[in-house]
């Protein structure tokens, strides 16, 4: 059975998939993006079902509500089912204007390598001769 009677903060937002890792969730903890009634929490601080959490990752800004306790990495379908996301609307209505204003999906130009395309551009023009007067 996946429900303990303790269960460390930082373990428990590594089980329901808000950090990659536990050393990541933990590295949140310390370094106060994870909050309860707006007070930083430490990693080993145990979750009770019922309270809310305020925890910022590199994507959003979450807030979400203990409905299970979780001691385990499960699908991502399977882990939702032990939080409720209760994250204001005002923080989902940044994300997409955020997402939809900065992301044209195209490379940025002059940063990383060039395309292949680009590449042979580049070759075919250094490779033309210069006309003679």
């Amino acid at each position: 059975m996946p429900e303990k009677e303790k269960l460390r903060i930082d373990k428990y937002l590594w089980a329901i998939r808000l950090f990659k890792t536990r050393s990541l969730a933990s590295t949140a903890c310390e370094k106060g993006k994870v909050k309860f009634q707006s007070v930083q929490v430490k990693p080993a601080k145990h979750v009770i079902i019922g309270e809310e959490y305020e925890v910022k990752t590199e994507a959003k800004r979450w807030r979400i509500k203990v409905t299970g306790l979780l001691d385990h990495r499960l699908a991502h379908v399977e882990a939702i089912k032990y939080y409720l996301d209760i994250t204001p609307p005002e923080e989902m209505e940044r994300l997409q204007f955020q997402a939809a204003s900065f992301h044209t999906g195209k490379r940025l130009s002059k940063v990383g390598r060039p395309t292949k395309k680009l590449r042979r551009e580049w070759e075919d023009f250094r490779d033309e001769e210069p006309e003679s007067p």
